[in-house]
């Protein structure tokens, strides 16, 4: 079950799925990234970068690690997967980083997309990946899980899954194309789209959810909140115009 925990005061998104380590979701309260920095050179470039450092100090503090240990990847929706290094902070093209250091923290950005969290308690080692439509449809989850079995000797009965606020079933409309692509992604894609007016909408946190299932993972927690509908809680790239900001899925060991 989801739930809210507050650091000095501003709100942070956990579940009791996971209780060995420190993971959770950010919310509005705390923004460690804005897109606008990298591409552009807003009038308040210094306010945003304040706001952004003070911020990720705010979340190593929580940690208990170094601002400089505290990694993310550069995510283009690809099914990249990398293994975190306490020595390297440059991940480009990747949108799913491996954790085995309990000395650095990772987090990913999402505005809409699947944050999904993965946690092996018996290896003592966790994951996050990026899965908008296009990781999804990429099986970007199944994928990571396979890289923590291969490199690490995980086994899908130890590792748990938090799939995360995202675009929710209610809201999520796509073309036939992207629905085409979705539905390959699992055995039986039953209960996981319909038609409303005219309208082909899907259910992107569960597709994540049964591709896991498939993968033998058993516990999932899916966060019941939808960006667009709790969009006071969460950054919604459709329903804030292609908003830059982003909330993040943040994950350290210990």
């Amino acid at each position: 079950m989801f739930y809210f925990e507050k650091i000095n005061g501003k709100r942070i998104l956990k579940s009791d799925l996971i209780k060995n380590v420190q993971t959770f979701f950010t919310t509005r309260d705390i923004c460690i990234c804005d897109k606008i920095l990298e591409n552009n050179n807003p009038d308040n470039k210094y306010e945003i970068e304040n706001k952004i450092k003070d911020d990720k100090i705010l979340i190593t503090d929580y940690l208990k690690i170094q601002p400089e240990n505290l990694i993310s990847p550069t995510q283009t929706h690809s099914a990249n997967i990398e293994i975190a290094k306490i020595s390297q902070h440059d991940y480009p093209d990747c949108d799913a980083l491996i954790l085995t250091d309990k000395n650095i923290a990772i987090f990913l950005n999402f505005a809409d997309c699947t944050p999904i969290i993965l946690y092996d308690e018996n290896q003592n080692i966790g994951a996050i990946a990026h899965a908008g439509w296009r990781g999804t449809a990429q099986k970007i989850a199944p994928k990571t899980v396979e890289k923590m079995i291969i490199n690490f000797n995980s086994k899908p009965e130890n590792i748990t899954a938090l799939i995360g606020p995202a675009i929710g079933y209610c809201c999520y409309n796509v073309g036939e194309e992207v629905f085409r692509e979705l539905s390959k992604t699992v055995v039986n894609f039953d209960g996981l789209s319909e038609i409303r007016q005219g309208n082909i909408y899907v259910d992107l946190k569960n597709i994540n959810k049964r591709q896991l299932e498939e993968t033998g993972i058993t516990k999932i927690d899916v966060c019941p909140y939808c960006t667009v509908h709790n969009n006071d809680l969460f950054f919604s790239y459709r329903n804030e115009n292609a908003t830059t900001k982003r909330h993040s899925a943040v994950l350290k060991l210990v």
